[in-house]
């Protein structure tokens, strides 16, 4: 209650939005965007991620020439994925598995 069951963003709700916020807490950086920004590289291996975990957190390092909240919505409309937050030099994406085996977060 006090809750509103409303789309954030694609396929989230808000509780659901609050829930994958708390888990991304423990969560420990598994990517980090450097100097050459968001490559089909990084964005290949955080879909392969996703594909695996569903959440993923990932490092902005300093000397990128983008923040973490100007990247946060271009990656994640690049794997089709939902933005969870960017504070800091930190972004945390989360997207549905359909793969088999997968534990699913929510």
């Amino acid at each position: 209650y006090g809750i509103p069951l409303i789309p954030i963003y694609k396929n989230t709700i808000r509780i659901q939005y609050l829930k994958l916020k708390g888990l991304s807490q423990k969560l420990e950086p598994v990517f980090q965007i450097g100097k050459n920004g968001v490559t089909e590289t990084v964005v290949e291996q955080v879909s392969i991620a996703l594909d695996s975990h569903e959440l993923v957190k990932l490092n902005v390092l300093k000397n990128c020439d983008f923040t973490a909240k100007e990247i946060i919505n271009d990656l994640a409309a690049r794997l089709n994925a939902d933005p969870v937050l960017a504070i800091g030099n930190k972004i945390v994406l989360y997207r549905m598995s359909d793969k088999k085996g997968v534990q699913h977060v929510l």
